[in-house]
Formats: structure tokens, C-alpha cells, sequence
């Protein structure tokens, strides 16, 4: 099975940040993929991946419009990175840009 993690944050680290994290589980979800986001929001770091579940993911996805903390853990994994706007309007494309890479 294919596995992602990804980070989702936004400037306010509310609304965006969560729904960007909703879409990504969904279409993960519909898509057979096994999926664990954290969100790096106004409540702080939450669901914090551990180095093992970024050492399984086969791509990481940063849906962000800012900084992400401790974005050194993902040195030498296969990243893409969106808005979180692109992934609350389409978050099935930004799995299936992911999966793209993964087969690349």
C-alpha cells in the first residue's frame, strides 16, 4: 500500500490548515492510500509525524503558505508542495500529483 504523510499550515493556521488536512485524508482515502497529516496550526503542532511514519511514506506532501517547523525531518524524502487553497479546491489532484511522483 501506498503511504504519504504531509503538513498542512496556513498564514492564520485555521480554517485553511484544516480543511487542506480533511481533503488530503479524503482523497487518500478514496484513492487506497494510507495517509497521516500533521497540522501546524494556531493550536501549534498536532498529530506530529514521528521519524518512523516519514521514514514509511513513500512522498511527503507540505500543503502550506508558510514556513513549516522542523522541516529538516524531511531531508532526502520526495516532496510536493502546494497552497493549502490548491488542496481545499482539489485536493484529488494534489494525490494524484503526489502518486506521479512516487512513479516517477
Amino acid at each position: 500500500m501506498t503511504k504519504m504523510v504531509a503538513v498542512t499550515a496556513c498564514i492564520a493556521g485555521i480554517a485553511h490548515t484544516y480543511m487542506a488536512k480533511a481533503n488530503l485524508e479524503k482523497f487518500a482515502k478514496k484513492n487506497g492510500i494510507e495517509i497521516k497529516v500533521e497540522t501546524q496550526g494556531a493550536m501549534g503542532m498536532e498529530n506530529k509525524l514521528s521519524e518512523a511514519e516519514i521514514a514509511d511514506a513513500d512522498v511527503v506532501i507540505f500543503a502550506v503558505d508558510t514556513n513549516v517547523a522542523e522541516r529538516s525531518r524531511f531531508d532526502g524524502k520526495e516532496i510536493l508542495t502546494v497552497s493549502t487553497s490548491e488542496v481545499v479546491k482539489d485536493g484529488e489532484e494534489t494525490i494524484k500529483e503526489a502518486i506521479a511522483r512516487i512513479n516517477n
